[in-house]
């Protein structure tokens, strides 16, 4: 089932999302929907506040851009409780854009790698080490876990350069590609 996004200014993705229980009634659906909403808004990642699950849930899926990064071709990934528990020091600037924040990019600066530890949809938990692109997709993803939006890691030149767009978005007065709350 294809699940409304939730744009700028919904509170939920300012919250700290909250852990999983992998006994959760309703986890394989909420991730496969959440998939589905994902691939049907032409997205590339989504966690669970995006749809407004205030839980810790990430999906990636790079596969559709092999094109321009051939090392995405069987990069799929379901994390359930995700941490970072190591992140390099040196850092890379990539424009990114965002389902939650539409039509707008901006350049962010982020580790280069980092290692993660997440349960799989196995249920399997996992340590991975993440480089590339594959990388900027995990990180952006994660911080919607904590509340954060890639907007909030630009400066505040480009911060107040994008003002309006976000009040259009807050106010809903934009044309959305995609069912959003």
């Amino acid at each position: 089932m294809i699940l409304p996004i939730y744009v700028y200014g919904q509170p939920v993705l300012r919250e700290i999302a909250k852990p999983v229980d992998l006994n959760m009634e309703g986890l394989d659906q909420l991730i496969s929907d959440m998939y589905e909403t994902m691939k049907n808004a032409d997205g590339v990642g989504i966690a669970a506040p995006q749809v407004g699950k205030s839980l810790r849930i990430v999906i990636v899926d790079g596969t559709d851009l092999t094109e321009d990064y051939p090392e995405l071709k069987d990069f799929k990934r379901i994390m359930i409780n995700p941490e970072i528990v190591e992140k390099s020091e040196e850092t890379a600037e990539y424009s990114e854009g965002c389902l939650s924040v539409p039509d707008i990019n901006c350049n962010v600066t982020r580790p280069k790698s980092i290692t993660v530890k997440y349960i799989n949809e196995k249920r399997e938990t996992v340590t991975e080490k993440f480089d590339g692109f594959g990388c900027r997709m995990v990180e952006h993803e994660l911080d919607h876990l904590e509340g954060h939006m890639f907007i909030d890691r630009v400066s505040q030149i480009r911060r107040k350069l994008i003002g309006g767009k976000l009040r259009k978005l807050e106010t809903r007065n934009f044309r959305p590609r995609y069912k959003i709350k």
